[in-house]
């Protein structure tokens, strides 16, 4: 059964976000899994190099997914919404809806920003009514 994590941050902008994603991205890779991040198509590019700058103390071994190439062997995908997954083992969403192709994933994330809460809280009803194991996790201070 897939678990479904809410991480509810107190800050207020994308970009924290985005940290956040990281974050959870090397936690899994440290723990030896594979991590396919989802993310609006406007911000892969911006998602891909903060991969590249984030957390500064390491490197976390990453790549763009890129429609018509193979697979990609790095632990991290980054991806469009629109992509298919090669990693199902992490998914991190941070696009705004829930994606068709849940099965199979161990753990999703869903990382809400304190400005959010409603549509967070939306999400979090759509994954219930699935019947999805959920959790919720109130961070205030995870930097």
């Amino acid at each position: 059964m897939t678990r479904v994590d809410f991480y509810i941050l107190p800050d207020l902008d994308a970009i924290a976000r985005q940290r956040f994603a990281c974050r959870l991205a090397g936690r899994a890779v440290a723990a030896g899994k594979r991590v396919h991040v989802r993310s609006p198509a406007a911000a892969v590019e911006e998602l891909d190099a903060l991969l590249w700058e984030y957390p500064p103390d390491r490197f976390l071994p990453h790549t763009r997914l890129t429609a018509g190439e193979p697979a990609p062997a790095a632990p991290i995908v980054v991806a469009a919404e629109a992509d298919d997954p090669v990693h199902r083992e992490v998914l991190v969403n941070l696009a705004a809806d829930i994606p068709d192709f849940l099965a199979g994933f161990e753990r999703v994330a869903e990382i809400v920003l304190a400005g959010e809460r409603t549509a967070g809280r939306e999400k979090y009803r759509q994954y219930r009514e699935r019947g999805y194991a959920l959790f919720h996790h109130e961070l205030d201070d995870w930097e």
